[in-house]
């Protein structure tokens, strides 16, 4: 019984401070702080205090990061143009990959802790078969999500917590599935003062190259399967 009253004490306290979060943010509206204009008058005095202060800025950068995508907060593509316009391509592309991953890994757990139970429990019947198919190929689909722009980052965190996949599956593919997105928009940040607008760094075309990308290892998996059986009829 106390344990049920902690773990639910413990849940309670968590979602109010995910709503809490995302209250303050809209209530001080502090989005107006994430848009490209800020970002390019800042960039100065950013560089500058970097240049200064190598470490602590990497730090700092790196807190807020993980803290912005683990309380599921807008501004992840902000956030990543500036690492790229502060850190360069090499240096920024390491920071924002391992911050980006470890932000997505604290909202997945925090869904999983707050929502699996409840979702799982009330749909148990309707979500036996998406809960096979995750255990067997959990990875295959969150590597394609992960490379779908049209996907929102923060969806995929927080349905992924409902499903059977392992958080260290989750850490890891996540991580190999956003890296090529990242480095396209780490690149676009070292050349912030060309970009007129967001739209301007991804191209429909690279869109869709990635979403062929993604799709590329669920695609080959099946076709290995259908060459497993027929390879087994053969030898029938």
């Amino acid at each position: 019984m106390t344990f049920k009253f902690q773990a639910h004490a413990s849940k309670i306290l968590l979602a109010t401070m995910f709503v809490t979060a995302l209250a303050a943010f809209f209530i001080f509206d502090l989005q107006r702080y994430l848009t490209l204009d800020v970002l390019k008058q800042q960039q100065r005095g950013l560089s500058d205090f970097y240049a200064a202060h190598p470490w602590q800025t990497i730090l700092i950068y790196l807190t807020l990061y993980v803290a912005t995508t683990a309380l599921s907060l807008p501004g992840a593509t902000l956030l990543t143009l500036a690492g790229g316009a502060l850190f360069g391509l090499l240096i920024g592309s390491v920071v924002i990959s391992f911050a980006s991953s470890i932000g997505a890994t604290l909202a997945f757990l925090a869904s999983r802790f707050l929502l699996r139970d409840y979702v799982q429990k009330k749909f148990a019947d309707r979500l036996q078969r998406v809960n096979d198919g995750f255990a067997k190929d959990g990875a295959f689909y969150l590597f394609t999500l992960r490379l779908i722009p049209a996907v929102p980052f923060f969806v995929v965190n927080l349905l992924m917590g409902i499903t059977p996949i392992r958080a260290w599956h989750f850490y890891v593919v996540s991580q190999l599935g956003m890296l090529p997105a990242t480095l396209i928009y780490t690149n676009a940040g070292t050349q912030l003062a060309q970009l007129q607008s967001l739209r301007d760094i991804v191209s429909p075309g690279v869109l869709v190259s990635l979403a062929l990308l993604g799709l590329f290892p669920l695609l080959a998996k099946k076709l290995l399967g259908k060459f497993k059986k027929s390879s087994a009829a053969v030898k029938l």
